[in-house]
């Protein structure tokens, strides 16, 4: 079957262009110096949620970003429409640099990091005095996790109605890390409120915790306007929680500029991408002794000039106790 008639011309017949005859491409991308500011609430499959100004405005990322993605916490730069009307989307095409990381890895092999949450001010982290156990070495590597990316970590200790403080903070004393104690009766009546709300006002906190501990609950009392749904189940036999958190959520704090972003509970928290060498910056008082350490000192090691530098009476033995202890938790697992 002939494909065109007898007397065919060769402007009747369509011819596809060669790649010179494209446009080239350019690495010059456009500036949106109009863009609004926006503030990541939260992420849900491609779909970001963004305050801008006073609206709530719904994003999705800009082709011209590539690999690069926001999380909850970002600050970003929006153009198209943001009327925040049902229905519409925005597109985000800058994410501006962040003040700080919190990262973690799926465990201490995987080489590939998730970024949880930027720009918070400080790391609360929830634990249950019991039911269930409290997990210090999961403590200690949010810890870690916190002083690596440039967050002040916080201790929040829940259910002191069934077992005391005591023994935890004994063993957290001399990080001089800041804490609030809790128990179920206080946060039913408020009282316990006060105190956690003392440590957040005018800052924003990422709360981090194993599933069970509270954290959720702990949440919904400080903004009770935003409350989600809560745990009410404990394996008897694993000691965990259901996870009832599956995104993270910032979260504004009612009559304060503080926030609070509740993240999914915790299973792991890999290490991976932590460089030991950082979390010396977290203990002031013993870093100056490490200037007369070998090359590459892991701290723990034979010629450590720290424990000299402690000997001498520079610092708290019980301080160089602490920083080896973060330290070896990037070597051990979590149930360990």
């Amino acid at each position: 079957m002939r494909r065109y008639g007898k007397h065919t011309d060769e402007d009747d017949i369509r011819t596809r262009p060669g790649r010179r005859n494209t446009r080239p491409r350019t690495n010059i991308r456009p500036k949106h110096e109009d863009a609004a500011e926006g503030l990541v609430l939260t992420v849900d499959r491609g779909r970001l949620t963004c305050l801008v100004e006073d609206r709530v405005v719904m994003a999705m990322k800009a082709r011209e970003l590539g690999r690069k993605a926001a999380v909850v916490g970002d600050r970003v730069a929006l153009v198209g429409d943001m009327s925040g009307k049902k229905d519409t989307l925005a597109r985000i095409v800058r994410i501006e640099e962040r003040t700080s990381v919190l990262r973690r890895t799926a465990d201490d092999d995987d080489p590939f990091e998730r970024v949880i949450v930027a720009n918070a001010d400080q790391l609360a982290i929830v634990t249950a005095l019991a039911d269930p156990e409290p997990r210090p070495r999961l403590i200690d590597r949010c810890l870690v996790a916190a002083y690596a990316g440039g967050l002040d970590p916080l201790l929040v200790l829940t259910k002191s109605d069934l077992a005391p403080p005591d023994k935890l903070l004994e063993l957290y004393g001399h990080l001089d890390t800041p804490y609030v104690v809790t128990s179920r009766e206080e946060l039913q009546n408020g009282t316990a409120i006060a105190r956690v709300r003392e440590q957040l006002d005018g800052k924003i906190t990422a709360f981090v915790g194993h599933s069970g501990v509270g954290k959720t609950t702990l949440v919904n009392a400080l903004v009770p306007e935003e409350r989600r749904r809560t745990t009410g189940h404990v394996n008897a036999v694993t000691g965990r929680g259901r996870h009832t958190t599956t995104s993270a959520l910032a979260l504004p704090l009612s009559d304060s500029e503080g926030w609070v972003i509740d993240t999914p509970g915790l299973r792991s928290f890999g290490l991976h991408h932590v460089d030991p060498s950082r979390v010396i910056h977290a203990f002031p008082d013993l870093e100056p002794g490490t200037e007369g350490c070998p090359r590459a000192c892991s701290h723990d090691e034979p010629d450590c000039a720290l424990d000299a530098w402690v000997a001498e009476g520079h610092a708290d033995p019980a301080r160089l106790y602490s920083l080896r202890r973060l330290l070896a938790t990037r070597e051990r697992k979590e149930g360990d």
